[in-house]
């Protein structure tokens, strides 16, 4: 149990040592009347003299971290950007726990871990992309925030390519600094709730909602088409490319009328709601890129004992370059990878 910090004021309860001398009946009224001056040019006062300060993108913080680290930690949480195998460097891993087991807890110190929290908020849009993120303050399995792995890949600052890993359970995401080299927050990412995914208590509901709205637009030709079999499983395996050619599952975008292709871009930024605006926006720009929503298959699984309607075992989003594989049942889990085709 989280304990409750009360803040400490010794005038509450120890008594001041230079007490202030009580003033008699006018210069009560003298000082009242220059109390109430100062609270009417308080506000005007503050506004001008206290510009609002921006917080800081999630590649200054990142930047500020790794100067902060000592030699000791870097060889734990600071790797060279091509660590581990060449074809599968360590920066694209998607896991289930703290990266190599190096925790935030165990890896930073107490400063360090507010700043860890300060670069999650800043790569997450606001505090209702946190809460999602975090499945409601829990982080699933890790129950906080410090149980979780943060790594940085490269070396910021220094004008090359970096990564800053976010590790935990049901939860690998990224910040690469805005490489524009293409490839969508540096590399695949990975999301997941131990609730089920229909449940209103998984902090993901509203995306499989939002899937479930565009399947029930389809007439019945055209969910005949979306509906698919044999789910693509959710390993790491399921985001590689289809080869040339290669029928994709489900049904194209293109086969839809303007309004539902208006859901289905919805769907696509509530997918990406999470994530900061800046993100989200480079994103659309990538599938745009790539030919388009059009270029989108959408594909519904159910399992063949299912008979609940619209319960989906399964839903997956692909096109060029685009995969956002999503496990509904019997929890979610979900594996998505962005980059120029």
């Amino acid at each position: 149990m989280n304990e409750i910090n009360v803040p400490h004021c010794p005038e509450c309860v120890e008594p001041n040592p230079n007490p202030v001398p009580v003033p008699n009946r006018r210069g009560f009224l003298q000082l009242l009347g220059g109390a109430a001056v100062s609270a009417t040019l308080a506000p005007r006062l503050l506004a001008e003299d206290k510009p609002v300060v921006q917080p800081k993108p999630a590649e200054a913080l990142i930047q500020e971290l790794f100067s902060g680290l000592t030699a000791e930690q870097k060889t734990k949480v600071a790797l060279p950007f091509d660590h581990g195998n060449k074809m599968n460097p360590t920066r694209s891993s998607m896991v289930n726990s703290a990266l190599n087991g190096n925790t935030i807890e165990g890896s930073y110190t107490k400063g360090q871990q507010e700043l860890v929290e300060r670069i999650v908020r800043a790569m997450l849009s606001g505090d209702e992309g946190y809460k999602v993120i975090s499945r409601n303050g829990t982080w699933d399995s890790s129950k906080t925030l410090n149980a979780c792995g943060a790594h940085i890949f490269g070396e910021p600052g220094s004008g090359k390519p970096y990564v800053f890993v976010l590790s935990g359970h049901h939860l690998t995401i990224r910040c690469d600094g805005d490489q524009n080299d293409g490839l969508m927050w540096g590399g695949p990412m990975y999301y997941g709730h131990s609730a089920v995914g229909h449940a209103e208590t998984n902090a993901y509901n509203f995306q499989t909602r939002s899937l479930t709205t565009v399947f029930r637009s389809l007439n019945a030709e055209q969910q005949k088409k979306a509906i698919a079999t044999k789910n693509p499983g959710d390993g790491n395996n399921t985001l590689n490319p289809r080869k040339p050619g290669e029928t994709r599952p489900g049904i194209s975008s293109a086969d839809l009328n303007k309004e539902q292709m208006a859901l289905v871009e919805q769907s696509l930024r509530d997918l990406l709601k999470p994530f900061r605006k800046e993100d989200g926006d480079e994103a659309m720009s990538i599938v745009k890129a790539n030919g388009g929503l059009e270029k989108i298959n959408l594909a519904f699984y159910r399992d063949e004992a299912q008979t609940e309607g619209d319960r989906w075992e399964w839903w997956r989003l692909e096109g060029p370059g685009f995969v956002w594989n999503y496990r509904v049942m019997p929890h979610v889990h979900c594996r998505v990878e962005i980059k120029k085709a």
